[in-house]
Order: C-alpha cells, then sequence, then structure tokens
C-alpha cells in the first residue's frame, strides 16, 4: 500500500510538472494553474524549491528555442563594442533594451519575495487574476502592430518590463502580460514574440541563481529530490513543445481561444473558491 501511495505521488508530481511546462509559455499562467492542481490533488508543497524546480526546467526550453537568436545577439553585441560594427548595431540596440526591461521585475522580486511567497496561498486571487488575463488578451486578439527592433525604446522596454513585474501575482500570466503590453504599445507580433521570451531567460535565470540558498537549506528537498527531479523533467520537455506550438499559433492570431480559456477558468475558479 505504501508502495502505491508512492507512485500516486510521483504521478502528481510529474503531472504538475508537465501542466507548468505546458502553460508556462502561453498566456494562461502557470504559476495559477500549477496552485490550481496543488488543490485538486491536495499536494502540501512548503516554500518556493518546488517552484524554482519548474521554472528552471522551462528557463532551459526556452534558451534551446531561442538559441540562434541568443548567440547572434551576444556575438554581435560584443562585434559592436569592441569594432563598432553598424550591421551589429540592431543586436547591441536589442540587449539594451533587454537589459533595461529586465530592471523592474529584478527589484519587484528582490523586494517582494516573502509577498510572493503568500500570495500563492491565495487561490481566489487566480480566478480573478485569470479574468483579468483574459479581458487584456481579448483586447490585443486582432492587433498585428507595425513596430520591430529598431523601434524598442527606453519607455517601451521599461513598460513591458513592468508588465512582467505584475506578472508575480498568481495568475497573471508572465508571458501574456508582456505580450499584450507590447502589442498595445505597437509591435508586430514576431518581435513581440522574441522580446517577451527573451526578457523571461535573464530574468528567469536571475531567480534561480539568487534561489539557490534556498534550495540548500530546505529541509523537504532530500526527501522530495525524485518527484522534484521528475516534474523538472517534465517541465522542460513540454515546455519546449508548448512554445513552439505557441509560436505558430500567435503568429496566426488566434489569441481569442486562450481569452476564452482564462474567462471560463477563471470565473469556475473564483465561484468555487468564493
Amino acid at each position: 500500500m505504501e508502495f502505491f501511495d508512492e507512485i500516486i505521488t510521483l504521478i502528481k508530481y510529474i503531472f504538475l510538472g508537465v501542466f507548468q511546462g505546458f502553460t508556462e509559455p502561453i498566456p494562461i499562467s502557470s504559476s495559477g494553474h500549477v496552485i490550481l492542481l496543488r488543490e485538486i490533488f491536495n499536494v502540501e508543497i512548503p516554500g518556493l524549491s518546488f517552484e524554482i524546480f519548474l521554472h528552471f526546467g522551462s528557463l532551459i526550453a526556452i534558451i534551446v528555442v531561442y538559441w540562434k537568436d541568443l548567440k547572434k545577439i551576444a556575438i554581435n553585441s560584443w562585434t559592436y563594442i569592441t569594432k563598432r560594427s553598424e550591421e551589429s548595431k540592431g543586436d547591441f540596440h536589442l540587449l539594451c533594451m533587454l537589459v533595461i526591461a529586465t530592471i523592474p521585475a529584478g527589484v519587484a522580486g528582490l523586494l517582494l519575495e516573502d509577498y510572493i511567497s503568500d500570495l500563492l496561498n491565495y487561490t481566489f486571487m487566480v480566478g480573478i487574476s485569470l479574468i483579468i488575463t483574459g479581458i487584456f488578451l481579448w483586447i490585443i486578439r486582432h492587433k498585428r502592430g507595425e513596430k520591430g527592433d529598431y523601434d524598442l525604446s527606453v519607455r517601451i522596454a521599461l513598460i513591458i518590463g513592468l508588465a512582467q513585474a505584475v506578472a508575480i501575482i498568481p495568475g497573471i500570466s508572465r508571458s501574456g502580460a508582456t505580450l499584450i503590453a507590447a502589442m498595445l504599445l505597437g509591435l508586430k507580433r514576431d518581435v513581440a514574440l522574441r522580446f517577451s521570451f527573451l526578457l523571461y531567460i535573464p530574468v528567469s535565470l536571475g531567480a534561480t541563481v539568487l534561489s539557490v540558498n534556498d534550495l540548500v537549506t530546505d529541509p523537504y528537498i532530500k526527501s522530495l529530490f525524485i518527484p522534484y527531479l521528475l516534474a523538472f523533467i517534465a517541465a522542460t520537455i513540454t515546455t519546449y513543445f508548448a512554445l513552439r506550438w505557441f509560436i505558430n499559433v500567435m503568429m496566426r492570431g488566434n489569441l481569442k481561444y486562450f481569452a476564452y480559456y482564462c474567462f471560463i477558468v477563471g470565473i469556475l475558479t473564483t465561484i468555487y473558491f468564493l
């Protein structure tokens, strides 16, 4: 019986990893859905270690998908700094805007770490946040935008960065918040997509590095290492395929379906936990 219970527990954690991975790149809030599933499965996960594991898995997948862009930006930025090559100026400009956009979320994460941990316990908030996400997704559902990489300014970068900072609230999708901000500011769909997910990388990487001490001192990490590891692997694999799929969906302009989903799940969650 004990062995059967352990298998069921592993399956629950794997499913949480799969769901985190699938929902991370799409605008329906991965953290919000993990909170809901934890309630449904009655899985008590103290602290932030599990969230760190899952987000690190998604980070790896996103780096893999955008590896060519990252490599190009790094090489061309270095070329511009050392040789002032005009051909490399665009990627250096993009790098600068990413750095600027990273600041709001970085500051919010450092100042509100304990508050974020407390927010993860408020399931009711997830429903309200999903409804808000759905409203804004509906607003931008037909937007195409005309601005490219060269049109990115300090103002635009900061606004998108602030949108990412708002996504610390469970139920507010990080990808949704940044994409919504980018589209409302007039960026093209492909530019908004790339900037949104490139922006995820430094913030997530920074949060992971700063959380190493929490992982090391977590008293539950040893007993739950195998479930955490399996969830991490599941999140990594599913994030990769979900992101590839979402890129195609976004470029076809089918965001309205995510708005419908957010409305339905948000309303049901709010009613259930009211």
